[in-house]
């Protein structure tokens, strides 16, 4: 036998065995889907599915279901989420096939003001928009819920609420499965906890987090649920509000009564676009989700990935390239549409796509450096015409979907941002507030704590509302519901729900699998391909490596869940086995 072909028998044997490593590896943690005939619900907690499923037993639908177990993950999930915070929901009517979207994002106070984190030389302070009072916006969670309960809930709003209540006043086993305490990011979050004395007296006991198995109790955040439970607008006008106003007038924070008087959750027109057969509804701005969902999406296009195979060279080629032209766009254009004109339908254009798509170079990757968001001129030029004609028929935060049995269903994501958010409680409350802030862009092209690139749009302004990457999302195909699916994880939710989509709509895979299976990740700066340890091959590594991609071998990111309805009508829900989640059916 010749060297060549020796060669080629080893180099074969090699990719076998990585493949069979690689495999091993993926199946070890694939998520079996939990199957349901009725009704659904996932989230990031066992406990808040649990809320949800009782609402639906209650004889409730999927809205009651999602205020539910939204605040009881307020309760399980302080690090990542709360009625301090804000977020995004988007719904789906089983009788009109209508999809709503609601923001209930925090909001900067009307103090805040463009500069407030630089100092006298015009440099960023560190950490200022990240830690302490400074770093709060005006939370929505409490109004979002009882905006949508309260038009399209059936249950009593006390009902909903009590749940929470329970979990909070009586307290809950911290779940060894995933210690959040034991994870770096939340370490690193120890000094802020331990600095706020209401913070440190509720999750601390002698300078340390509580530990798995141990059970948390959160009493006064319990007084808060109820209080809220009677009268929601005591967050906003009542007592609740006066205790967050006093501690921020006593600490430099900004937030005012007039702040919280001023809130208000605001109803948006989703995004929607096609990809083969079914119709994608995402969240518009002020969350770039479901804009930069649908342009990478839209930039893959008619291409055959499912012939080319899973995690084929040329296939993650494709998705980061694509994945760089909608980060940059992003960093030029996204902003608070009540405050910034975003260009939505000449991004979500698929003949936008089809130029950029050109852009490409299949056997080379673009620096980042040169990939430049498009200039307004020439964005101009594609309308809202160019789309119709195609119409033939989105690390913390925290996301949940329900379905039920009319198939009316919601996908909500929600966050307090950071791990533990500012690290503020306000005493007497148990409320742990958001640093929301840190998400403006706090000054022309210095990077978030995520790494993402703002300018002008994201700009701070008084009650304008931060830019998000949160993306939830709802999928039909012939007005049929197909499918509801989020994520957290900062920076990299777009791109995680890109991927989840397409191993169910391309790939076939069972949702379990779909969240289950490794991912990649590019979001333009830093110019660097991140993904999962083991996650590919050494030939597809290799061969990556060779187009240009600098690729970072990182620990698993994120925590999706969703729920894809079956052709039978069969309900299968999964949650990701990198955090703690459970689907619950009914």
């Amino acid at each position: 036998m010749g060297i060549i072909a020796k060669f080629r028998q080893v180099a074969i044997a090699v990719f076998s065995l990585n493949i069979i490593l690689v495999s091993q590896v993926a199946s070890a943690a694939l998520t079996l889907p939990l199957r349901s005939k009725k009704a659904m619900v996932v989230s990031a907690n066992s406990l808040a599915s649990e809320a949800g499923i009782l609402m639906l037993r209650k004889g409730g639908n999927a809205v009651d279901a999602a205020v539910a177990t939204t605040f009881a993950i307020s309760v399980v999930e302080p690090f990542s989420a709360g009625i301090g915070g804000g977020g995004f929901l988007l719904m789906h009517s089983g009788k009109t096939g209508e999809i709503k979207a609601l923001d209930f994002r925090e909001r900067a106070p009307l103090k805040a003001t463009r500069n407030m984190y630089l100092d006298a030389q015009g440099k960023v302070r560190p950490n200022a928009s990240l830690n302490g009072y400074l770093a709060v916006a005006t939370p929505g969670t409490v109004a979002g819920m009882y905006e949508v309960q309260r038009r399209y809930g059936k249950l009593p709003w006390q009902e909903v609420v009590k749940p929470a209540i329970a979990l909070a006043k009586y307290g809950f086993i911290i779940n060894p499965q995933v210690s959040w305490r034991s994870l770096p990011q939340y370490e690193n979050r120890k000094p802020e906890i331990l600095n706020n004395p209401a913070a440190r007296a509720i999750f601390t006991r002698n300078g340390e987090f509580y530990q798995p198995g141990e059970r948390l109790v959160q009493r006064d955040l319990a007084t808060t649920l109820a209080a809220i439970a009677q009268n929601p607008q005591s967050f906003y006008t009542g007592k609740i509000a006066q205790a967050i106003a006093a501690d921020m007038a006593k600490n430099g924070g900004l937030i005012t009564l007039a702040d919280l008087k001023a809130y208000k959750s605001i109803w948006r027109t989703p995004v929607c676009g096609n990809f083969r057969q079914a119709k994608i509804c995402s969240m518009p701005p002020p969350s770039s989700g479901g804009i930069h969902l649908l342009q990478i999406l839209n930039i893959i296009g008619d291409t055959d990935l499912k012939s080319l195979g899973w995690h084929h060279p040329d296939s993650l080629h494709l998705m980061v390239e694509a994945m760089k032209i909608a980060y940059a766009d992003r960093s030029q254009y996204l902003g608070d549409p009540d405050f910034v004109k975003v260009p939505v339908q000449q991004l979500i254009s698929p003949a936008y796509a089809k130029k950029r798509r050109q852009e490409i170079n299949m056997q080379k990757a673009q620096p980042s450096t040169e990939v430049k968001p498009i200039d307004l001129k020439t964005l101009q030029h594609f309308s809202q015409a160019g789309l119709n004609a195609r119409r033939h028929e989105s690390t913390e935060t925290s996301h949940l979907n329900v379905v039920d049995e009319e198939r009316n269903a919601v996908s909500l994501t929600f966050t307090v941002n950071y791990g533990f958010g500012s690290g503020v409680v306000t005493p007497g409350t148990g409320i742990l507030l958001n640093d929301e802030m840190d998400d403006f862009a706090v000054a022309p092209g210095v990077p978030n704590v995520f790494g993402l690139v703002g300018n002008e749009a994201n700009a701070i302004a008084p009650r304008k509302t931060p830019l998000s990457s949160m993306t939830p999302t709802i999928i039909t195909e012939n007005g049929r519901l197909r499918m509801t699916v989020g994520t957290p994880g900062g920076s990299t939710i777009i791109t995680q729900v890109v991927q989840i989509i397409l191993n169910v709509l391309t790939y076939n895979m069972d949702v379990g699998s779909a969240i289950s299976v490794p991912r990649i990740h590019h979001q333009w700066f830093p110019d660097e391909l991140r993904i999962e340890f083991w996650g590919l091959d050494t030939l597809t590594l290799q061969n990556l490596r060779r187009r240009g991609h600098k690729i970072q071998e990182a620990e698993p990111w994120g925590n999706a869940n969703a729920i894809v309805v079956t052709a039978d009508e069969t309900l299968e829900g999964a949650a990701d086995p990198r955090g703690e989640g459970f689907p619950r059916g009914f």
